[in-house]
């Protein structure tokens, strides 16, 4: 009887669907050399080409991880109703809505939804923040780090001392700079990497919480939350409450 209420709905689009799995896995990498660097003199490695080596790793998976998240950004605007910003940032009624979902929890019958559930709309609002955070901090501390684009060049320029070409200087080497431009540049820099490592901590804290609420939703709600992301259909057993929005 219950088998015979199940009907499947399409809802993720392939643009999103390879968005959330390309974003799962250059953050995990990304996660996993950021601790490499972090315990790099614990892990014995204090060659300096060998740490800025693993710089490069690190900026070279951010690039996917960057360019990766800007197109999710754009097709926000132009994807399938589920994929679109307006259906997912809290709006006019987002209260309300959130409220009728928490209670639907505490009766024990989950109200069901194609697209994300008020609590998986502030989640992914927060994710997203926080994954734009690190882009740009990001990006900005691979230009002074390592010089490396969009801004290394910028910073090159700033930190060179008279007469010397950007061009030629070379990450951690303070051969050819102005000494008060450098320490000015630190100065900038500091801000920047203190933001990206802490909120790498938040990330990992989140990605672990999405997982939990995942299950969780899996296991009362229905719906096939993970194989959906790689279908893209979801399989409910009642009418979902944003079927008609």
């Amino acid at each position: 009887m219950a088998e015979a209420m199940l009907k499947q709905y399409r809802v993720w689009d392939a643009p999103t669907r390879i968005f959330h799995w390309v974003n799962f896995g250059t953050v995990l990498l990304l996660l996993l050399v950021g601790l490499l660097m972090l315990y790099k003199k614990d892990l014995g490695i204090t060659s300096l080409d060998a740490k800025i080596a693993i710089k490069e790793v690190h900026i070279l998976i951010g690039y996917i991880f960057a360019l990766n998240l800007l197109l999710r950004l754009v097709w926000g605007f132009v994807g399938n109703r589920f994929a679109l910003w307006r259906n997912i940032v809290p709006g006019r009624g987002f209260g309300a809505q959130l409220a009728a979902y928490v209670a639907s929890i505490k009766s024990g019958r989950p109200q069901q939804f194609l697209g994300h559930n008020p609590l998986g709309r502030l989640a992914v609002v927060l994710l997203m923040l926080m994954l734009l955070s690190q882009a740009i901090t990001g990006l900005v501390r691979a230009g002074t780090d390592v010089y490396y684009p969009p801004f290394g060049s910028t910073f090159a320029a700033q930190v060179a001392a008279d007469g010397v070409d950007p061009a030629s200087l070379k990450p951690y080497d303070k051969t050819g700079t102005d000494a008060v431009k450098l320490k000015a540049l630190g100065a900038f820099k500091g801000p920047f990497g203190e933001v990206h490592l802490y909120t790498a901590y938040a990330l990992l804290a989140l990605i672990l919480l999405h997982i939990i609420a995942v299950v969780r939703a899996e296991i009362s709600e229905g719906g096939d939350l993970v194989s959906a992301m790689f279908s893209g259909r979801k399989t409910l057993s009642r009418e979902p409450e944003d079927l008609n929005d």
